[in-house]
């Protein structure tokens, strides 16, 4: 297939304290891309990460220019950057949109495939998403499952909060003129005629996994990674994230609870290793990181070992599924009960409307 006949696909980036993905996400990205628009640098509330003037502190924007001066021989890669702090909020006061719409507003490609700094995609994957697109040009959104890693490539993270729906990322939309950028939380994306692009011809998370295709998310890779990420949610999220940096000290740098894993801890969470292969690039990754090419200190993971090693472990995760399929059940008979029990209320309510208004 001639390359004037494949979808122009707009990659989309926001980014802040990248390393060490930022040089290996872009070019995992670049054979496919018609553009990669980076947006660099935090929010308002992003302060404790960030230099004064709002810039990552970790060489991600000079690892960036690098990038554009010294891999970019197609003119792929458009950097912006603004001198202060981006806003945190958007008119429904969620987070980060305004980083987001710097990257859609000038978006030129077909699609707009939203993507973070430590998510990547096998090749094949890429190619099959492609060929989906080609072969059915209405499709309007698509939404990725994913597998997500913690400490090392070998482990994988699991829990209640990815089995209710988390596990599924909205990241692909198809882009034109009047399109808008609506929210980054969750990600949404209307056409110019303001109708949702999820609410037209939209390819779930589940028909993607059906497909084989997933999303490879490297959220818990680096100590260095954690600790950044979860200054910036204390600070963002201050209700809801309010012990994310007491969960960080107790149950990723160390472990003191193997069932509250991820960072959503008011789920119950665990891990298991995982035996399966990885994109091209995150490999690239780490291969640099063990050989010192890149520096950066690497999780030491002998209590993982001990903990997945353990005779019963997977006997308690299994409990645990199966716990949250009661959970969710439970939870769902008793609104119905609720409900029914209020069915007399509202019979009387309408009885006592129909006859004030008769008689």
């Amino acid at each position: 297939m001639k390359n004037l006949d494949l979808p122009k696909i707009t990659f989309g980036i926001i980014v802040v304290n990248g390393e060490p993905f930022t040089r290996y996400c872009l070019r995992s990205l670049y054979p496919y891309a018609h553009e990669i628009i980076v947006v660099e640098g935090g929010h308002e509330d992003a302060k404790s990460v960030c230099t004064p003037d709002g810039h990552s502190v970790d060489g991600t924007l000079e690892v960036l220019y690098k990038f554009k001066r010294e891999e970019d021989p197609q003119n792929k890669l458009t950097i912006v950057t603004r001198n202060g702090f981006w806003p945190k909020t958007d008119e429904l006061g969620r987070h980060r949109t305004p980083q987001s719409r710097a990257y859609a507003e000038r978006a030129t490609g077909d699609y707009l495939w939203q993507i973070d700094i430590d998510e990547f995609y096998k090749d094949e994957d890429m190619q099959a998403v492609i060929e989906l697109l080609t072969a059915d040009t209405s499709i309007t959104a698509i939404t990725f499952p994913t597998r997500n890693f913690w400490g090392d490539t070998i482990y994988k993270i699991d829990g209640w909060n990815l089995r209710r729906g988390a596990v599924n990322f909205h990241r692909l939309f198809k882009w034109g003129k009047g399109f808008q950028y609506v929210t980054h939380e969750p990600p949404t994306i209307n056409n110019e005629n303001g109708v949702d692009l999820r609410s037209i011809h939209w390819i779930t998370g589940n028909q993607m996994k059906r497909r084989g295709i997933y999303m490879y998310h490297y959220p818990f890779l680096f100590p260095w990674q954690v600790k950044q990420k979860t200054l910036i949610y204390k600070d963002e999220k201050p209700e809801l994230c309010a012990d994310i940096l007491e969960w960080a000290n107790n149950n990723y740098y160390k472990i003191t609870n193997p069932f509250n894993i991820e960072r959503h801890y008011w789920y119950p969470s665990w891990l298991e290793y995982y035996r399966g292969s990885h994109p091209k690039e995150v490999l690239n990754m780490m291969n640099d990181v063990r050989s010192g090419k890149i520096t950066i200190d690497l999780r030491e993971n002998s209590d993982v070992e001990k903990i997945l090693g353990e005779r019963f472990y997977s006997v308690k995760t299994t409990f645990m599924k199966v716990k949250n399929i009661w959970n969710i059940k439970y939870k769902y008979y008793k609104f119905q009960f609720s409900r029914i029990k209020n069915i007399p209320g509202r019979i009387k309510r309408n009885i006592n409307r129909l006859t004030t208004h008769f008689f």
